[in-house]
């Protein structure tokens, strides 16, 4: 999926840019400080999704009839 396809609207959204970013300039421990705070990011979203999910789950059950 294009970024532009999730955030058509967003030319300035920080993800965007990260991702355009010209990465040529950067050390190979830049770029391992990269990797380590993206991984960060992604654990941190998969635990927000987990959550969503989880809420919308006990949610349904609450009010499944």
């Amino acid at each position: 999926m294009d970024l532009d396809e999730l955030f058509p609207d967003k030319p300035g959204d920080p993800l965007t840019l990260l991702v355009k970013q010209d990465l040529d300039p950067l050390s190979v421990e830049e770029l391992h400080a990269r990797i380590a705070i993206l991984e960060g990011e992604i654990a941190r979203v998969k635990a927000k999704i987990e959550a969503a999910v989880n809420h919308r789950a006990s949610a349904d059950a609450l009010f499944k009839k």
